[in-house]
């Protein structure tokens, strides 16, 4: 195999979940910023931004965890792990893809600038924080949410209230989505010592990822209804929640397979709320 094609499957290319989970919220934040009509400019900006420090932070992460992956099923054949590429290679297409993402922005505005070496350094010390914090799935959810404050001070030159709280907002259905991942992996990080959130709730893990749900969905709910968003929105919402009943049937065995299609399926989730954004003012 190539060392491109290793490089590729280092930043998970053949696996586009994590991009889209990243993309959703910022589009999201994009459209209720703009009253539903963004510069295509910006979108295109956000997108290309959003694979690009993705895929930088799973090169890094990938070197973060490195002595640890090996002990992992799912994650011991993975190109670092495996010995097929070295950690500086990872290093490398980490600080190449950063730069890149940082120079998307040159155009923006100088708070939008700030906000992404913020956006930088939480992204590079999330995979850390498993050595230690208890529930590392609220750090990645700030880390996976940051598109949302940028994409307001990108259009507005500000960050309003509501962008934090849809942050927050981000936080909690990252810690939902993240569980349900970790769910796949708790025995073997329990062998190794890594923290995660499933390995932190323990048997009432099924009820606190269902419980993010809730409250991920209900501030989105909060947050769009003070925009004036209602009926296709309300509708986006109402598939948002079938998505997290049908998650729940998928984790209640906690079962490997049925604990990844949950995740997997967030997807959905993620988009509906924006589709039912979208729609909202494509509509009126």
């Amino acid at each position: 195999m190539t060392r491109f094609k290793l490089y590729l499957q280092l930043i998970r290319m053949d696996k586009p979940i994590g991009s889209l989970l990243l993309l959703w919220p910022t589009l999201a934040a994009l459209w209720l910023a703009a009253g539903g009509k963004p510069a295509w400019s910006l979108v295109g900006i956000f997108c290309a931004g959003t694979v690009l420090m993705r895929s930088a932070g799973c090169a890094i992460n990938d070197f973060a965890d490195r002595d640890f992956d090996k002990h992992v099923e799912r994650t011991a054949q993975r190109p670092l792990t495996s010995g097929k590429i070295a950690p500086w290679e990872a290093v490398m297409v980490a600080l190449v893809l950063t730069l890149a993402s940082l120079l998307l922005i040159l155009p923006l505005n100088t708070l939008t600038k700030q906000l992404s070496v913020i956006a930088v350094i939480v992204a590079g010390s999330y995979p850390y924080f498993k050595r230690f914090f208890a529930i590392p799935q609220a750090y990645l959810g700030i880390a996976f949410g940051f598109g949302i404050p940028m994409g307001f001070a990108a259009v507005q030159g500000s960050v309003p209230p509501a962008a934090w709280l849809l942050l927050i907002a981000n936080v909690f259905w990252a810690v939902a989505y993240d569980t349900e991942y970790a769910m796949v992996d708790r025995d073997d990080d329990l062998k190794i010592g890594i923290r995660t959130s499933a390995i932190t709730f323990g048997r009432h893990d099924v009820l606190a990822v269902m419980l993010c749900y809730a409250v991920s969905l209900g501030l989105v709910f909060a947050v769009g209804w003070q925009y004036g968003l209602r009926g296709w929105f309300g509708a986006g919402l109402l598939l948002a929640v079938g998505c997290a009943i049908y998650h729940y049937t998928l984790i209640r065995s906690r079962e490997r397979a049925g604990c990844f299609a949950a995740f997997r399926h967030n997807n959905w989730l993620g988009a509906a709320v924006f589709g039912g954004i979208a729609l909202d003012y494509a509509l009126r």
